[in-house]
């Protein structure tokens, strides 16, 4: 009888999660639909600390493919990795990114000396122990090492070289989880690129437009933009796949670094990634965003559905590439 078990493996919710917790569930909804479609029997297994309960939850059900759903561990994305790691030593194929490029792309710090060490456009980045090297004439972002779906981030984490209140507050973070990243004053890009038994295929990309924002309001998605739905950035920041003449060249300079991004990284299922433009129309990545979110109403979704493509057939293409 032919195995048609797909587990899904997420992470346990927190006692009062936030909305970027939740996502995960409605993501799970979303793809069991796909899968029941498809023709496979889906099963559910959070995963936590106590990694010994999981391991005999997966042996037990013995899945074909376990769809890695895994957003944090701990409440932290510095654990991201473990999921991976275990399902690497149970040799059971999982959706997604694999394990070492999950490690790397997590940290967005290892992320950018990746990109840096194969010629892939990334802006300077400093840690918190270089703040001396800071310019400053120069517009900075503090950001979040481990975290992601913009966790921690907004535009008060904006600041220029020469704010000395600022860099005083910025000596008191923890070193090891926080970066100062270079700020890109311009136009924001998302990047899905979907694997498959043909290779990975870039969408259409999509321009994050920043609706109506009043002079001096810095152009960022960060958590609000995100996920407070009745805040102004979530408002004012639609997304577009329509493009002028002149933005033409442009949008297939980002197509080709998204693949060259997937096969620099070694990537596999789907994958985001993110651009700023520089008024220079200079691409810069900002992130590789692994597993990135396929909720229905997500960035993701929408490429592919501009691409032709139905949701049952994105799952079976990213379950493709995890048993391929």
């Amino acid at each position: 009888m032919k195995n048609n078990r797909v587990v899904f493996l997420y992470n346990r919710m927190s006692e009062n999660p936030k909305e970027d917790e939740l996502e995960v569930v409605r993501q799970m909804k979303f793809i069991k639909k796909a899968l029941n479609v498809l023709g496979y029997e889906s099963f559910e297994v959070p995963f936590d600390i106590h990694l010994q309960a999981v391991i005999a939850e997966l042996k037990k059900i013995k899945p074909l493919v376990v769809f890695n759903l895994v957003e944090m561990m701990e409440g932290t994305g510095a654990l991201l990795h473990i999921s991976p790691s275990i399902l690497n030593v149970l040799d059971i194929p999982y959706t997604g990114v694999q394990l070492e490029a999950m490690f790397i792309t997590t940290s967005k710090v290892l992320g950018k000396q990746q990109m840096r060490l194969l010629g892939l456009p990334t802006s300077d980045w400093y840690t918190l122990d270089q703040i001396g090297k800071l310019k400053k004439d120069e517009m900075y972002i503090v950001k979040p090492i481990w975290e992601d779906g913009s966790l921690g981030l907004d535009e008060e984490n904006i600041f220029q070289g020469n704010n000395k209140e600022y860099i005083r507050k910025l000596k008191k973070l923890n070193p090891k989880k926080f970066f100062i990243e270079q700020y890109i004053d311009g136009r924001e890009f998302n990047l899905s690129v979907l694997g498959g038994k043909k290779g990975p295929e870039v969408m259409p990309p999509a321009e994050i437009l920043f609706k109506d924002y009043p002079e001096g309001k810095h152009r960022i998605v960060g958590y609000k933009a995100k996920w407070t739905e009745d805040s102004f950035e979530y408002n004012h920041t639609p997304r577009t796949f329509r493009y002028k003449k002149e933005d033409l060249a442009l949008v297939e300079e980002l197509k080709v670094i998204a693949k060259n991004c997937w096969n620099a990284f070694g990537l596999k299922g789907y994958v985001r990634v993110d651009f700023r433009v520089d008024k220079n129309r200079k691409p810069y990545i900002l992130e590789v965003n692994g597993n990135p979110c396929i909720a229905p109403e997500s960035g993701y979704v929408a490429a592919t559905k501009q691409a032709g493509l139905t949701f049952p057939q994105v799952v079976e293409r990213i379950i493709e590439d995890a048993l391929n």
